[in-house]
């Protein structure tokens, strides 16, 4: 009986972990030292990928050197194409920034530019996070 027990939590934990939603952290930046965050990522019945991106400390993009107008957020996929899934704007005093996205490809990097418009399909300004290692 106490084997089974055994047996039955294992089987359970494995199976809560493995339930566990992804998280993708972003690394500490030259271009602004001070921001944090991370990507969570979530497959939903439908086999798309819910992103939730959270960032802190952004600071504004007119501040940085060279003052930029808008922060965008990019995805690149396991098959190297990257996508654009939004712009995300800091906020309150904590310059905390938010931003939801569904994709149809599997996440491999996120990472946000520092852009003059928001109409490019391309990133073409400085990369100023990335959750890659």
């Amino acid at each position: 009986m106490k084997t089974i027990n055994s047996v039955a939590l294992l089987l359970f934990t494995l199976l809560a972990l493995g339930s566990c939603t992804p998280k993708m952290n972003f690394s500490a930046s030259s271009i602004a030292p001070a921001a944090t965050g991370d990507v969570k990522v979530k497959k939903d019945k439908n086999k798309n990928y819910l992103l939730q991106v959270n960032v802190r400390n952004l600071a504004e993009p007119q501040k940085l050197n060279p003052a930029k107008n808008k922060y965008l957020v990019w995805m690149e996929s396991d098959d190297n194409s990257v996508s654009k899934l939004g712009q995300i704007t800091p906020y309150s005093k904590i310059l905390k920034g938010e931003l939801k996205a569904t994709t149809t490809s599997k996440p491999n990097q996120v990472f946000i530019t520092a852009e003059d418009n928001a109409d490019g399909q391309y990133p073409d300004g400085q990369i100023v996070l990335t959750t890659k290692k």
